[in-house]
């Protein structure tokens, strides 16, 4: 079985609109590089309450949750806080956190707030960040990373490895131009014999004004993949058109 992942996004700011998440997108490609099917995500607000519980509900129903946001030294920054009350375990000093920090910042610079970022739930493990030393971390089954772009990327490359996942994620391409609703009945056929994968049809027009559709076959199964794009390649080619292979250009 392949294994899911459901992705918590949190901060105020994400949902205000002050600040587009740029980190989906990133967090997908890589899990389905693994293997790891990322089957939901969901963005929530800086509230305790509401972290507390989304982390308890998504890690029952999911065999990875990954958070981005809120473990930086502010006063709204209470991630950890919250994952250490959802797992069931108290929020302590780590000590080799602790000293790595204080080095990295030197003793003045390592201030109180700054020291919030060593404090991690009892039991976890730090995951490593290249970019600002301070570290995300994983407990039991969730996987907490910062919220801003560069250090989430070298948090996320960091635990990915450690993560064991099945096979990756395969896709088909075929583009014609062609419209949606004259390929809609022929699809449909396609992903009712294949309903272990996940079949997509996707719009697009050309800088010229000329418009088509690209239909992606993905899945976790590569001859399963391969079956459909041969059938999504003959559904455009018995309507008189000759199909492209991917997707079409920008």
């Amino acid at each position: 079985m392949t294994p899911t992942a459901c992705l918590l996004i949190i901060g105020n700011e994400i949902l205000s609109g002050r600040t587009q998440d740029a980190n989906i997108r990133f967090i997908a490609t890589g899990l389905a590089q693994a293997g790891i099917s990322l089957e939901e995500v969901r963005v929530i607000p800086d509230r305790a309450r509401r972290i507390i519980d989304t982390v308890v509900t998504c890690r029952a129903q999911f065999d990875h949750v990954f958070t981005t946001g809120g473990i930086g030294p502010t006063h709204d920054d209470i991630t950890a806080a919250c994952v250490a009350e959802a797992i069931g375990v108290p929020l302590e000093i780590h000590a080799e956190t602790y000293a790595k920090l204080e080095a990295y910042l030197g003793k003045e610079k390592f201030n109180k707030a700054r020291q919030r970022m060593a404090w991690l739930p009892r039991g976890a493990i730090p995951i490593e960040n290249s970019v600002s030393i301070a570290p995300g971390f994983t407990i039991a089954n969730v996987h907490v990373m910062a919220g801003v772009p560069s250090i989430m990327q070298s948090m996320f490359n960091a635990l990915l490895p450690t993560l064991k996942g099945g096979a990756p994620l395969c896709s088909v391409a075929w583009h014609a131009d062609l419209r949606e609703g004259t390929l809609a009945e022929g699809l449909e056929l396609i992903q009712h014999d294949f309903p272990e994968l996940d079949l997509g049809s996707y719009p697009f027009e050309r800088p010229d004004g000329r418009k088509g559709v690209s239909l992606v076959a993905k899945g976790y199964e590569q001859d399963k993949v391969a079956e459909a794009g041969a059938r999504i390649y003959a559904l455009i080619d018995s309507l008189g058109v000759t199909p492209v292979e991917g997707e079409p250009a920008p």
